[in-house]
């Protein structure tokens, strides 16, 4: 075993990717969306149809809420990138092929 394939075998796991699975719309996202943000959909119709009522302050909360989803899928975007090159060898397949990318995935390139 080469120097390279022996500084890849901790991290490589040796799974393929998840073709045609990976992405948005999955039973997690209906399930989340529909069901456990529910209190927060309630939460914030209720800043514009209940009394009293302050569009002012319930569109600052709006612009709070849309920030903190915002940052937190941009952060979990960014680390997908990083985990799916690092342990599986390539971008995730939004950005690139499902599966890993040659033999020695982590190190391919240096060849």
């Amino acid at each position: 075993m080469s120097t390279i394939a022996a500084l890849a075998e901790p991290l490589y796991h040796g799974y393929s990717g998840t073709d045609g699975v990976t992405g948005f719309p999955n039973i997690g996202t209906y399930l989340i969306f529909g069901v456990v943000l529910v209190p927060i959909y309630i939460m914030v119709v209720s800043w514009f149809a209940g009394t009293p009522r302050d569009t002012k302050t319930g569109m600052l909360g709006v612009s709070y809420l849309v920030a903190i989803t915002a940052q937190m899928w941009i952060g979990m975007f960014i680390l997908t990138i990083i985990i799916g090159f690092v342990f599986y060898g390539g971008l995730p397949e939004p950005l690139g092929s499902p599966g890993p990318t040659g033999d020695i995935p982590i190190f391919g390139f240096l060849f």
